[in-house]
């Protein structure tokens, strides 16, 4: 069957599946409970499905008890019409006739109603001995509609024939539910094991364990409702979940042309996921080597499962398609040829469990690229995704929920021996813990009893920085402090700092920033540490203090400098890192005499930062801005890999229904975005511009702004784009990368620098698509590396003649905020007062 390409040809053929969906062979379920909650009549749904009023009872197949009588009606045709209102715990529930797993689907749409607050309505939800949520409030989500469909795949009948739904409202709030759906699954529907990530034994799935829908999405394809689906459930469209839309192409065949084998039921997934396809777009270069990447954020502390849909209408033999398929960067399938496995427009499916632990990032990353294999035409296609959660071993899909269970009640005999009880284990628990402190005040009196001991002060910013409970954890090597702990990172001492760096000794001090100077330390269990100390005469002060602890607080990632801990006694503030034996990126490319970066290091370099960047603009809770990326700020370990730190000027970015933040201009001078200086309107774009000029000081070995060279020399913006829209960018190139730098990978760097440095910020790529290019820079420099070997090449950029004479740099940032009047106008920095740009 021919591919249709086109996308007015794509249109159409949707269209009349559409149109004709009502032909697909409908699944009957033993048990089909359709409940609108709150209704007084019958409702049909879209899909062509009956909703019966929850008062019905259907011959008492289902029982509401105890009975609210509080109920919201509006006039609508649907489900969302009505809602019922509990003041009180209440249960639905169901006799089942056929045990086994069955779908629960409960459906949340506040409706407004001069009684009832119901967006704000907080409450839990349990089935049986499975804790849905808690504390669950649709205030609290991110959400483009009202509507929230929770669909849950749970196991019933295997103690009792029967489904209990029980809702139960928040302290002093309410809960609401407009429909519920309790629907028998499919026989294998649900593996019984699936593959592990990364690769090893299989991992079995119990019958008891129980799976939450994370992300349903049609790849390739438009969004599909319960209309359809033989089992109702939604695709959604997976444009939102790409990182870069512009690395693929939608494809799509004849739904009626897919074949199911014995083994893949026709409800594991509609003809129409498996009739359109994602497939790698054309570079429009030789060597097309990239991935194409979704993510997806998800609940850290769960397993999940992933599942994977396949299809090949693409290749026209077997072995013509051959492909790598990435799940959070492990290789799970390596040059995968479906055609060869299951045969042209065959349905195909795997599964793969993955552990995401409290420690990992907040998401999981899906992949696919060419293989590494020669004389295989580069590509690779994907058509669906499924995410569900797996219930934890006490039946929990919610990590916040209550330690007691909240559908059972103790009579006041129970209570009164709990009371019993708790008492004696507190009043024993208080003994002991008298004893122990104790004994560790002797031996702490013992071994500081020459030393001199420091006062120490609660810190100021608890009452202050409303952080919650933050997930951070202190490394296990870290030192545990005496001093009590906020949440926010360890709290330290202020003597155990002064041991760890010799009482501040000079000779230890590796580097001085607009904080103050940042020594090297030891903690006393071995630990090596960069520290931070606040200098009282600095202009960042407090506000900083706070702002970057309450920021790293939040954040976990490998190209993020993590934050070991703090100390605020009396007038002293300083944190506490880990330390980067590699130093700040600056000192690699100029001014300390350190052997010269290769370009292949750059691009890894770079690529890291880029990383660290993409992470708080899009991976973590709320996207954060940084402010004032440069190359002091990007450091390094013994391994050189990257770490963004400082995050002493960052700020929350605008939220879904802002384009910007405004506040005060603050950054440093040289890397500071000419929109954002302009317009005191900052975006993450201005983090954009700034990693712009880093990619050009990683070119040209040289500082953003250097005084001491000619009037046309000074900005380096400025410079190296003249020179690139000349066409000759590579002239001032570092004179270290002649003859060893593909003209290719030059290239698409240049380019995507030019392209962060655009003077609005609206035709600035997004750090995923800057980190996608770089990426593919660094293809180009290895294809071409592996071609020329370590000598030279003719191909290379030649040895360079127009060369700036290198100067003596200075080691210090000049900063900016909104109120230095005094260098704002200065002729060096004239670029950024000129409301025309550049």
């Amino acid at each position: 069957m021919a591919t249709l390409r086109s996308h007015h040809l794509f249109l159409l053929l949707l269209h009349h599946v559409l149109t004709v969906c009502s032909t697909v062979a409908a699944f009957s379920p033993k048990d089909n409970f359709l409940i609108n909650c709150g209704a007084n009549a019958t409702v049909t749904s879209a899909d062509g499905r009956a909703f019966w009023p929850d008062t019905s009872g259907e011959v008492s197949s289902f029982v509401l008890s105890p009975i609210s009588h509080d109920v919201v009606q509006v006039s609508s045709s649907d489900v969302y019409g009505s809602a019922r209102v509990f003041r009180e715990a209440a249960a639905y529930r169901f006799n089942i006739k056929q045990k086994g797993r069955h779908f629960l689907r409960l459906h949340f749409q506040p409706i407004r109603s001069s009684l009832y607050d119901m967006k704000s309505a907080s409450f839990s939800v349990k089935a049986n001995e499975y804790t849905l949520f808690h504390n669950f409030s649709c205030s609290r989500l991110d959400l483009c509609r009202s509507v929230v469909v929770k669909e849950y795949i749970i196991e019933v009948g295997l103690v009792l024939k029967q489904l209990s739904v029980m809702v139960t409202p928040s302290n002093g709030s309410i809960a609401f539910i407009n429909a519920i759906e309790v629907v028998s699954v499919p026989g294998n529907l649900v593996p019984s094991v699936a593959s592990p990530v990364p690769p090893g034994p299989g991992v079995e799935i119990s019958a008891r364990t129980g799976f939450e829908t994370a992300y349903r999405i049609n790849v390739g394809g438009p969004v599909l409702d319960s209309r359809n689906d033989t089992l109702w459930r939604v695709w959604e469209d997976d444009r939102p979940f790409l990182v870069i839309s512009a690395s693929v192409h939608s494809i799509s065949t004849d739904p009626d042309s897919i074949r199911y084998p014995s083994e893949v039921p026709q409800y594991i997934a509609p003809s129409l996921v498996y009739a359109t396809a994602q497939e790698m777009a054309d570079a429009n270069v030789g060597n097309q080597k990239f991935n194409i990447s979704w993510v997806f954020n998800i609940e850290l502390g769960f397993m999940y499962l992933v599942r994977l849909h396949f299809c090949d209408f693409l290749s026209k033999s077997a072995r013509n398609l051959l492909f790598n398929v990435y799940i959070d960067n492990q290789s799970v399938l390596s040059s995968f040829d479906i055609s060869g496995k299951k045969g042209f427009l065959t349905a195909y499916f795997v599964d793969f469990i993955v552990d995401v632990q409290m420690d990992s990032d907040r998401r999981i990353l899906v992949q696919i690229g060419p293989p590494e294999l020669m004389n295989f035409p580069p590509d690779a296609i994907l058509n669906g995704i499924e995410i569900f959660k797996l219930s934890d071993s006490d039946d929990n899909f919610d990590v916040n929920h209550m330690v007691h269970s909240i559908d059972v009640e103790l009579t006041k005999n129970q209570k009164n021996e709990a009371l019993v009880t708790a008492s004696s284990c507190f009043l024993g628990l208080v003994f002991l813990i008298i004893i122990v402190v104790v004994i560790l005040l002797c031996l702490r009196g013992r071994r500081n009893a020459k030393k001199p001991t420091l006062a120490s002060f609660p810190s100021p910013i608890a009452p202050t920085t409303h952080m919650g409970n933050s997930h951070t954890k202190v490394s296990t090597r870290s030192y545990a402090s005496s001093g009590p702990s906020l949440g926010i990172g360890q709290l330290l001492a202020f003597s155990e700092i002064q041991e760890a760096t010799k009482n501040f000794d000079e000779s230890l001090v590796v580097g001085i920033g607009g904080f103050g100077k940042v020594y090297k330390g030891v903690l006393e269990n071995g630990l090596v540490v960069a520290v931070k100390r606040g200098n009282p005469r600095s202009q960042q002060g407090l506000v900083e203090f706070r702002t970057e602890i309450e920021m790293l607080s939040k954040l976990r990632h490998r190209h993020l400098v993590s934050l070991i801990g703090h100390c605020h006694e009396a007038n002293n503030m300083v944190l506490v890192y880990e330390f980067m034996a590699g130093g700040p990126l600056r000192k690699h490319l100029y001014g300390s005499g350190l052997p010269a970066l290769s370009w292949k290091q750059r691009l890894e370099i770079c690529i890291g930062a880029a990383k660290g960047l993409h992470y708080l603009h899009t991976g973590a809770a709320e996207n954060i801005i940084h402010r004032d990326v440069k190359t002091t700020n990007i450091l390094l370990d013994e391994n050189l890999t990257a770490k963004v730190a400082d995050f002493g000027l960052s700020k929350m970015g605008p939220t879904l229904d802002q384009t910007h933040v405004s506040t005060a201009v603050k950054g440093s001078f040289g890397y500071l975005d000419p929109e954002y200086f302009r317009r005191q309107q900052l975006t993450e774009k201005s983090d954009v511009y700034s990693f712009g000029v880093v990619l050009l000081e990683v070119l040209c070995a040289r500082p953003a702004i250097n005084p001491a060279l000619p009037r046309d020399q000074v900005n380096i913006v400025e410079w190296a784009m003249n020179w690139q829209k000349r066409g000759l960018l590579e002239h001032i190139i570092d004179p270290h990368l002649a003859r060893t730098v593909s003209p290719d990978s030059l290239r698409k760097f240049s380019g995507t620098a030019e392209k962060c440095l655009a003077e609005h910020g609206i035709d600035r790529p997004s750090i995923g698509d800057v980190l996608w290019n770089l990426e593919y820079s660094l293809q180009l420099q290895e294809t071409f590396s592996g071609v020329i070997g370590d000598g030279s090449s003719s191909n290379c950029i030649p040895d360079l003649r127009e060369w700036i004479p290198q100067v003596d740099i200075a080691q210090h940032d000049v900063s900016v905020s909104s109120d230095a009047t005094d260098v704002a106008t200065s002729r060096v920095f004239s670029q950024l007062m000129n409301p025309k740009g550049r």
